[in-house]
């Protein structure tokens, strides 16, 4: 027989509450559980005043913006709405039913003045690492370095050729991307290398593709992992340099080590990564095992003799050709921080050999790195066992890179300007740490079959 739904008269009074209808294994209890910001209002005191009316508490908004990042939330009206109707999220803000959920417009008013200003995004990222670190998901033996193009908020049809003169004071682009993008370039020591296209929305984001797609204007998201589970041990924006993204190997590494004193023995790195300076600081400053791919152009034109076919003399600082003649150097360093190594143009002149080796030239000039021991002993790895581990766990910073895109959705960014790009990367390793810890460590608490609060 159909049923049919009964309507009778409403009932006057409910007994509900948030604890029994939120299921024992959601993701958010897991969270709940591993997330402490008893600090966070010692933190921001200061940058509250003592009078006044009372603000919209600090840890809701946190809490909620957890909950935004954590699911792919990326709109904060939408978040604002959903948080509204999701008992679940309800219950992770500390919301009752009947509490009312902040303006999506206190989001924008607090993370661009205290929240920014107080740091606090780093600060929670740093309670919560510290957290995985008290549950030994960081083991600090290995690391990994990698980063990913992150799409501007920026329309590729709203830019200009960067050789154009623009009048950045004109109401139209004078926007706060604009000023700090100004302020940014008073303080920057100038590299001589103007960028191919400026966008006029967000002019410190970076005109690049990735390999056979359009260009786009985009920054880098560059993390820093420990190879045991994954965790993510530090976040740095940059724009969408090649130069910039190896420079922050140094800030990372050594923010982790100043902050947690952890230092890998290890680091994994795609071949980027592996320029003379910074096989040099990590292998001579550091002591820590490049597992890195040299960036070696020495192999030369097809059909010629390679490098590797002259052999180096330290004792005699010379470089010995397949004929048995030394090239010599007078020891100045070039701009290029290389040493130049030259052969005798008579050596040359009637060598049968100078086909294959220096067809166009008088002679044969070999340029070797000032630090070219840190190469040799980063080649000399590159077939231990523990060289070919890290090319495999090197896979997990890809992972992390996936899911901050598939996940969590954050394949484009919201905020405009560098300081928006460095407010919401963090935010996100934030989330990506915290859906970890809450899937590794945390377990929904039960007694005879029946759930209990957690």
């Amino acid at each position: 027989m159909m049923g049919r739904q009964a309507s009778g008269q409403k009932q006057l009074f409910y007994a509900f509450d948030l604890e029994t209808v939120v299921p024992d294994d959601h993701l958010l209890r897991g969270i709940d559980a591993c997330l402490d910001l008893s600090d966070l209002r010692s933190h921001l005191a200061v940058f509250y005043s003592h009078t006044g009316r009372p603000s919209i508490d600090p840890e809701l908004m946190m809490r909620m913006l957890i909950v935004g990042y954590a699911f792919g939330i990326r709109s904060e009206r939408r978040l604002c709405e959903e948080v509204r109707l999701n008992l679940a999220y309800r219950w992770f803000c500390r919301l009752g039913l009947e509490d009312a959920v902040p303006d999506h417009s206190t989001f924008s008013k607090n993370r661009h003045g205290r929240f920014r200003e107080s740091g606090l995004f780093r600060h929670v990222f740093e309670t919560v690492l510290s957290r995985c670190m008290e549950a030994g998901l960081v083991g600090g033996e290995g690391f990994a370095i990698d980063a990913s193009l992150i799409k501007a908020d920026a329309n590729r049809q709203r830019g200009i050729p960067g050789t154009e003169e623009i009048d950045w004071t004109a109401p139209s682009v004078a926007t706060r991307p604009v000023r700090e993008y100004l302020e940014a370039l008073d303080e920057a020591e100038p590299n001589g290398k103007t960028p191919k296209n400026i966008s006029l929305t967000d002019p410190a984001s970076r005109w690049t593709s990735a390999a056979g797609g359009p260009a786009f204007y985009a920054y880098s998201a560059n993390y820093l992992i420990d190879l045991d589970v994954g965790i993510i041990l530090d976040s740095e924006t940059t724009t969408a340099r090649r130069t910039e993204e190896v420079d922050t190997t140094q800030v990372m590494i050594e923010r982790t080590e100043e902050r947690f004193g952890i230092r890998p023995d290890r680091l994994a790195a795609d071949t980027a990564y592996g320029s003379a300076p910074t096989l040099a600081w990590l292998v001579e400053e550091k002591e820590i095992e490049p597992h890195i791919p040299v960036w070696d152009k020495s192999a030369g034109k097809e059909g010629l003799f390679p490098r590797s076919a002259f052999t180096f003399d330290a004792d005699r600082n010379e470089y010995i050709c397949p004929t048995g003649h030394a090239l010599h150097t007078t020891g100045r360093i070039t701009t290029d921080h290389t040493i130049l190594y030259r052969s005798r143009n008579h050596h040359c002149a009637g060598c049968t050999l100078k086909p294959r080796c220096c067809p166009n030239t008088p002679n044969r000039k070999i340029a070797r790195s000032v630090h070219e021991e840190a190469r040799d002993y980063a080649r000399s790895l590159r077939d231990t066992p523990g060289y070919l581990q890290s090319r495999k766990d090197r896979k997990k910073v890809e992972m992390a890179f996936a899911h901050l895109k598939r996940i969590l959705k954050l394949d484009r960014l919201r905020l405009r300007g560098l300081s928006g790009a460095n407010d919401e990367l963090p935010l996100a390793a934030t989330a990506l740490n915290l859906r970890k810890i809450a899937k590794m460590i945390w377990k929904p608490p039960k007694m005879d079959g029946k759930s209990v609060p957690a």
